[in-house]
């Protein structure tokens, strides 16, 4: 049996840190500059850390782990994106990876941890102590043909997001995002964090990515991550006074045409159980499920 190595992530890893999540998560949209970036420089105040399974020289697992600084509650540690090429399961590479990862949270003192896992892997999660909690759905469009741009209404202007204050965006983010639904709330958003891992992301579309404005004010928007002729939806979201004007749609619609005629052909988003409306609104522009997680939930002492 080949050996295998449990190693820090380099930023030279990052090619076969693509390719692994292609196979187990291709529905996942990171390319290689931003998975570099990720792991050259973390997102400041996250002591964000990764590990690779290595065999032979060939990168077979991959977790990382971090302190959620985007929400109010305290002592929150994420591990995420733990996952292992199917061809090295059943060898302990997991429960490997996930142990540096849990170690690294202990030094960080949190309290409580969240992660993810599929449906067959839920029996892994419950052995570490995790218990189920909400589901994560997976969604892909064919953007081939392109959605048509949609014809906003009187008062609303489309525009995209570059060249914009990227405090206006910044915003409109963090303060649509208080109620998205969650284990914990995305009500602490800074502005330094976002900056770093979102609009200076190297696979931030600022083209595609669209915000809504009504009298001067931006007020809902959906930002695009792309890599090649992939999209990932990162967020769509509405002010609260804005709701229920069909303004996300709109917003989303208009970031789905603008990327399909860059070049994209396929997008993928992923939504909450309980986030009925943006569920209904993926539904309406045509996407199709490919997948489900669940997020998973423990206490450490």
């Amino acid at each position: 049996m080949t050996d295998v190595e449990i190693r820090p992530a380099r930023a030279e890893d990052a090619p076969a840190v693509v390719a692994l999540r292609a196979i187990v998560f291709p529905y996942l949209v990171r390319g290689v500059a931003s998975t570099r970036r990720m792991i050259a420089e973390p997102p400041p105040g996250e002591d964000w850390a990764a590990w690779v399974a290595d065999a032979d020289g060939q990168v077979v697992g991959w977790a990382s782990a971090y302190r959620n600084i985007q929400t109010s509650t305290p002592g929150v540690g994420e591990i995420s994106t733990l996952h292992v090429h199917p061809d090295h399961r059943g060898r302990g590479v997991g429960t490997a990876l996930f142990d540096a990862a849990l170690a690294h949270l202990r030094t960080l003192g949190s309290t409580r941890v969240l992660a993810n896992a599929r449906a067959e892997s839920l029996p892994f999660a419950q052995r570490h102590g995790f218990t189920a909690s909400r589901e994560m759905r997976y969604s892909a469009l064919d953007l081939d043909p392109a959605p048509p741009m949609p014809e906003p209404p009187p008062g609303v202007r489309l525009l995209p997001t570059a060249g914009l204050d990227p405090r206006r965006v910044h915003r409109v983010d963090a303060e649509s995002a208080r109620d998205e639904p969650g284990d914990v709330p995305t009500d602490a958003l800074d502005y330094g964090l976002w900056l770093h891992e979102c609009w200076e992301n190297l696979g931030l579309d600022r083209e595609a990515s669209t915000v809504a404005e009504v009298d001067g004010e931006l007020v809902a928007l959906s930002l695009v991550k792309r890599d090649g002729d992939r999209m990932w939806s990162d967020f769509t979201g509405t002010l609260p006074a804005y709701r229920g004007r069909g303004l996300a749609r709109l917003t989303k619609q208009a970031a789905l045409h603008v990327a399909a005629t860059r070049g994209v052909r396929t997008a993928y988003t992923s939504n909450d159980e309980a986030n009925a409306p943006m569920l209904a609104i993926n539904a309406r522009l045509g996407y199709r499920p490919v997948d489900s997680q669940w997020s998973c939930r423990r206490k450490l002492s």
